[in-house]
């Protein structure tokens, strides 16, 4: 696979998020939130590593790590802390999401065919 510039974007975003989210372990410790950031790892690697079993279900992998992303956005909707505060979680929260749109942007941009 030769990676393009989309490619590039969805690997700056996606390690993007899933640092931000790993970042918060020493806050909360094996929360469901940083645990969010080995599952974009994972993802990532899937989506990207040449492992067989991936790259002949690329389109499966791409529909997995958009629906993903979509289901993170939309639970911070529902259940985050959405008082921006610097320094804190809540601020760390807005960052990841700012990330993960621009991930959600480089995904489509890379839609399978």
């Amino acid at each position: 696979m030769s990676l393009t510039g989309k490619h590039y974007g969805i690997l700056l975003f996606g390690l993007a998020t899933a640092l931000l989210h790993l970042s918060l372990f020493p806050q909360m410790g094996f929360d469901p939130i940083v645990l969010n950031g080995l599952g974009y790892l994972a993802l990532l690697g899937a989506y990207f590593l040449p492992i067989p079993f991936f790259q002949e279900r690329r389109n499966l992998v791409w529909w997995a790590l958009l629906g993903y992303t979509v289901l993170t956005f939309v639970l911070w909707i529902l259940l985050g802390d959405k008082n921006f505060v610097p320094g804190t979680s809540s601020a760390t929260g807005y960052y990841a999401k700012t990330a993960e749109l621009f991930l959600i942007a480089f995904l489509l941009a890379d839609r399978p065919r």
